[in-house]
């Protein structure tokens, strides 16, 4: 792996100067931009199992994996191959193929509690249907999320969210009115009791509580004791649907996602990302009383051209076929990222720095913090400042972190025992300067 106290990004700096002339701030999703670690974003060319590789030529273990997807690292060999493979029959239809029946067949045999599922094209598209669905089943308007948790880019859920908009520190957002956002109720992460205040508030208003069941839009945020079955429990004694955002989480923590790793279940689940197995596509799935309540059986509308997209359909089930069938991949998955949180726990202790490592299966991440990190407040007070400079120490050793403090870390099943420990020393070499 190419190692050097600065590494030639010449040819990056190039590609972002020519690509802010056309492109809105360079980037097609802010996160990409570096605003929040500074400096100049790196732009790929390829990648392959745990690496990616920049237009210099620079190689980097990754820890995004595209935000989560790449469960069995990048180019995977099977999915390559199928998408080839099914590409040649056309890249759409616009009209039903036996391909979606079987991805919907796959993700119900997997996912606890999901009757039917219906195809988006995008984690946002997911969320935004659900809560869509959600209001209608319901009769009721508002909803409750939490602070720091995104659930795509739908004005309603602009409010108080995490990733990118608290990368850029942006409070409230301009294009969101007021009657978009006025039904919008938000709680901290890990507190019941500001929850059930909400719903005592709001008696008979609310239609459903979304929450990420391992929150990664702030750093990996893992559930307390007894949160989520509070919250369970709270929904079935007010009438709300529960709907857990597993547009991270889903398939990546377990062959049956959040649901099945924790133990309890939802009413409705979004997913995306890891169900396209990297490329664009998202879903949403629950019980069938309340799926049959979507159009064309029912009067809440939903559509979209590419839903069901065929090139997505394969490489999504090819991935899922394979995570349900070969069950070890977890417990490797897990056994990775420990050994990464134990070596990065070492490094820390010995640099003297409060830390925090939060991790939950093969989610992980670290902050500069004297306090645990339970929600967005904690993860907002920790010294992201140091972080920032972490980042672009391990970055100039060839190691590709999330750039923002407000991110999970991914690791796939791609990076070896050689890789882990590359990256630890990477770790303490950069932390022996910070």
């Amino acid at each position: 792996m190419q190692r050097t106290d600065m590494m030639n990004n010449s040819r990056s700096h190039e590609l972002f100067e020519r690509a802010q002339l056309t492109i809105p701030g360079g980037v097609n999703s802010p996160v990409r931009a570096f605003k929040s670690v500074g400096g100049t974003p790196l732009f790929m060319t390829h990648a392959k199992g745990a690496y990616m590789y920049d237009a210099d030529g620079n190689r980097y273990i990754d820890y995004i994996n595209s935000w989560g997807p790449m469960i069995m690292g990048h180019a995977w060999d099977a999915v390559v191959s199928a998408i080839q493979e099914r590409a040649a029959f056309s890249t759409s239809f616009g009209a039903p193929t036996e391909l979606e029946i079987e991805m919907a067949e796959l993700i119900t045999s997997m996912a606890p509690n999901i009757d039917m599922v219906r195809m988006v094209s995008s984690g946002t598209e997911a969320c935004m249907s659900a809560l869509r669905l959600a209001r209608g089943y319901t009769g009721r308007n508002k909803f409750i999320k939490f602070e720091g948790c995104y659930h795509g880019h739908a004005d309603a859920f602009l409010v108080k969210a995490g990733s990118g908009l608290a990368t850029f520190n942006i409070q409230t957002v301009p294009g969101v009115t007021a009657g978009a956002s006025m039904d919008t109720l938000t709680a901290p992460y890990n507190d019941l009791l500001a929850v059930k205040q909400l719903t005592h508030d709001n008696k008979g208003e609310i239609a459903a509580i979304i929450i990420e069941p391992v929150a990664g839009n702030m750093g990996c945020i893992v559930p307390q004791p007894g949160f989520l079955e509070g919250l369970r429990a709270l929904c079935d004694e007010e009438g709300i649907l529960l709907i857990f955002d597993e547009v991270m989480t889903g398939f990546r923590l377990a062959a049956g996602g959040a649901q099945e790793r924790l133990g309890i279940n939802a009413d409705l689940v979004t997913y995306g990302k890891v169900i396209g197995g990297g490329m664009p596509v998202g879903a949403f799935g629950g019980r069938q009383d309340i799926m049959e309540r979507i159009a064309p059986l029912g009067n809440v509308y939903q559509a979209g051209t590419l839903s069901g997209n065929p090139i997505a359909m394969i490489a999504g089930y090819t991935m899922l076929k394979t995570l349900r069938n070969n069950p070890g991949i977890y417990e490797a998955l897990d056994n990775t990222t420990k050994a990464i949180h134990i070596g990065m726990e070492d490094a820390l202790k010995a640099s003297g720095r409060p830390f925090v490592i939060n991790r939950f299966g093969s989610m992980i991440s670290v902050h500069f913090s004297e306090k645990p990190v339970n929600n967005f407040a904690d993860a907002a007070a920790a010294d992201n400042a140091t972080f920032n400079k972490f980042f672009h120490l391990m970055l100039n050793k060839g190691i590709y972190l999330p750039p923002s403090a407000f991110e999970t870390w991914f690791v796939s099943h791609a990076i070896s025992a050689a890789d882990v420990e590359a990256t630890l020393l990477a770790a303490r070499e950069s932390l022996a300067v910070l």
